[in-house]
């Protein structure tokens, strides 16, 4: 090899290991971020999976109307509170998002 070629291969291990090293340090700092990540995924999923299952909702409604109605009226005051809250705050997001 001439000493152009051996120049560039040195260069390329140095690069290759100066990357993995910001890659571990991005990996160690990202940790607590990955965490709030996992939290909201999960909340994401518990809402589709509320979406994609109206019965089961409506039955522990019921379930729930049946056996405490003071505690549903409070948790349907809330809910209301919250989907007000919901509504109003939409109108201030840029037009794209949901």
């Amino acid at each position: 090899m001439n000493a152009k070629a051996l120049e560039l291969a040195a260069r390329r291990g140095a690069l290759v290991e100066r990357i993995a090293n910001q890659r571990a340090l991005l990996a160690q700092q990202a940790a607590g971020v990955e965490r709030l990540c996992a939290g909201g995924d999960a909340l994401r999923h518990g809402l589709d999976w509320l979406k994609q299952h109206p019965v089961a909702v409506g039955a522990a409604a019921c379930a729930l109307v049946l056996t405490r109605p003071r505690r549903a009226w409070r948790w349907a005051k809330r809910g209301l509170f919250l989907w007000r809250g919901w509504r109003s705050m939409r109108s201030w997001l840029p037009a794209g998002r949901p």
